[in-house]
């Protein structure tokens, strides 16, 4: 309670401050900003083959593993439906190449009357077309198709084994196989081999 006779008054207010702090500046100068943009590009400068490399060998390897991964459906859809299934390099998804490569593409299709061609009533099953900038190539037994049987063994028309290699390349970069053995199976390897 107040004192008698006195009144209650209020505390003083603070004195007000300008807006001008006492704090140094807490900005960036011209020069610092020139320098620290001219070591970020020198970094990405520095990166970008190491990155462009990257992708090469990325777009590389996702090859070999659509090959792979289109013998195992190739095996497996033999198996299912109780008859040959074939891979044939291909460059327009409708038919089988007599001439060229692997790098032209590929295509899976039924194959029950054990031509090694598409006819009739065989089914195309899966179209790749060529893929860009890589090479693909095989061995001897893998030259023009790869034909699964209906037990899941890789087989030539004539009833032989056939197993081989598939080797991808991109210019400066280290091979990559795809192996196809004797059971059917189908594995991925990195060689050591620079491609030209």
């Amino acid at each position: 309670m107040p004192a008698p006779g006195r009144l209650h008054t209020k505390p003083p207010a603070p004195p007000l401050r300008s807006h001008v702090s006492d704090a140094p500046a807490r900005g960036v100068s011209l020069i610092e900003l020139v320098v620290t943009l001219g070591v970020a590009a020198s970094l990405v400068l520095l990166g970008l083959p190491a990155y462009r490399n990257w992708i090469a060998e990325q777009q590389l390897q996702n090859h070999a593993r659509l090959l792979a991964q289109s013998m195992h459906f190739a095996r497996s859809e033999a198996i299912k439906r109780g008859h040959r299934v074939n891979l044939c390099k291909s460059s327009d998804g409708t038919q089988c190449a007599d001439v060229g490569g692997w790098g032209q593409g590929f295509l899976l299709h039924e194959d029950e009357s054990l031509k090694g061609e598409v006819d009739g009533s065989d089914r195309i099953l899966r179209f790749e077309p060529a893929p860009l900038g890589i090479s693909v190539s095989a061995n001897k037994p893998l030259a023009e198709y790869v034909s699964f049987t209906s037990y899941g063994t890789a087989r030539m028309l004539s009833g032989a084994l056939q197993m081989g290699t598939f080797t991808l390349c991109k210019t400066g970069l280290r091979s990559v196989e795809v192996v196809l053995v004797a059971s059917g199976r189908v594995r991925i390897a990195r060689t050591k081999a620079i491609c030209p």
